[in-house]
Protein backbone atom coordinates (compact mmCIF):
# COMPACT_ATOMS: atom_id res chain seq x y z
CA UNK A 1 0.00 0.00 0.00
CA UNK A 2 1.12 3.18 -0.68
CA UNK A 3 1.96 5.80 2.08
CA UNK A 4 0.34 9.35 1.53
CA UNK A 5 1.85 12.57 1.25
CA UNK A 6 1.55 14.25 4.26
CA UNK A 7 0.56 18.58 2.44
CA UNK A 8 2.67 21.43 4.02
CA UNK A 9 1.70 24.84 3.89
CA UNK A 10 3.30 28.22 5.84
CA UNK A 11 2.31 29.64 8.56
CA UNK A 12 2.23 33.54 7.46
CA UNK A 13 3.44 34.70 10.70
CA UNK A 14 6.46 32.60 11.77
CA UNK A 15 7.03 31.62 8.08
CA UNK A 16 7.27 27.91 9.41
CA UNK A 17 6.66 25.05 7.17
CA UNK A 18 3.62 22.58 9.20
CA UNK A 19 1.38 20.07 8.34
CA UNK A 20 -1.63 21.34 7.18
CA UNK A 21 -4.10 20.14 9.89
CA UNK A 22 -1.92 22.37 12.50
CA UNK A 23 -2.61 25.53 10.66
CA UNK A 24 -5.96 27.76 10.53
CA UNK A 25 -7.15 28.79 6.09
CA UNK A 26 -8.57 32.02 6.12
CA UNK A 27 -9.94 32.35 2.95
CA UNK A 28 -10.96 36.04 0.92
CA UNK A 29 -13.82 34.77 -1.42
CA UNK A 30 -13.84 36.18 -5.15
CA UNK A 31 -16.93 38.68 -3.75
CA UNK A 32 -14.31 40.10 -1.47
CA UNK A 33 -15.56 38.23 1.86
CA UNK A 34 -13.08 37.27 4.76
CA UNK A 35 -13.60 34.01 6.37
CA UNK A 36 -12.45 31.07 8.74
CA UNK A 37 -12.30 27.94 6.10
CA UNK A 38 -13.00 24.75 8.36
CA UNK A 39 -12.89 22.90 5.51
CA UNK A 40 -9.70 23.52 3.77
CA UNK A 41 -11.32 23.55 0.64
CA UNK A 42 -13.31 27.12 -0.19
CA UNK A 43 -12.88 28.72 -2.76
CA UNK A 44 -10.54 31.92 -2.97
CA UNK A 45 -7.67 33.57 -1.76
CA UNK A 46 -6.43 31.43 0.95
CA UNK A 47 -3.04 31.80 4.00
CA UNK A 48 -2.49 29.98 6.68
CA UNK A 49 -1.86 30.90 10.27
CA UNK A 50 -0.67 28.72 13.42
CA UNK A 51 -3.11 27.56 15.81
CA UNK A 52 -1.52 29.90 18.35
CA UNK A 53 -2.54 33.26 20.19
CA UNK A 54 0.83 34.90 20.33
CA UNK A 55 0.75 34.35 16.04
CA UNK A 56 -2.48 35.50 16.14
CA UNK A 57 -1.89 38.67 18.02
CA UNK A 58 1.25 39.28 15.61
CA UNK A 59 -1.14 38.90 12.48
CA UNK A 60 -3.38 41.57 13.92
CA UNK A 61 -0.67 44.28 15.03
CA UNK A 62 0.87 44.11 11.89
CA UNK A 63 -2.10 43.99 10.02
CA UNK A 64 -0.67 40.78 8.01
CA UNK A 65 -3.79 39.06 6.70
CA UNK A 66 -5.22 42.22 5.20
CA UNK A 67 -1.48 42.68 3.58
CA UNK A 68 -1.69 39.24 2.09
CA UNK A 69 -5.49 38.85 1.35
CA UNK A 70 -5.43 42.41 -0.01
CA UNK A 71 -8.47 43.65 1.62
CA UNK A 72 -9.66 44.89 5.08
CA UNK A 73 -9.85 41.96 7.46
CA UNK A 74 -12.27 42.97 10.29
CA UNK A 75 -11.17 43.09 14.24
CA UNK A 76 -14.22 40.29 14.59
CA UNK A 77 -12.03 37.98 12.31
CA UNK A 78 -9.13 37.53 14.41
CA UNK A 79 -11.42 37.59 17.50
CA UNK A 80 -13.18 34.60 15.78
CA UNK A 81 -9.45 32.78 15.44
CA UNK A 82 -8.82 33.28 19.01
CA UNK A 83 -12.05 32.07 20.49
CA UNK A 84 -11.86 28.94 17.96
CA UNK A 85 -7.76 28.77 19.30
CA UNK A 86 -9.42 28.63 22.78
CA UNK A 87 -11.59 26.20 22.11
CA UNK A 88 -9.90 23.26 20.74
CA UNK A 89 -6.62 23.18 22.81
CA UNK A 90 -8.52 21.07 25.32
Amino acid sequence: MKKRKIPIRKCIVSQEHMDKKDLLRIVRSPEGEVTLDMTGRKNGRGVYISKNIACIEIAQQKQLLSKHLKVNVPDTLYEELKNHVEENVE
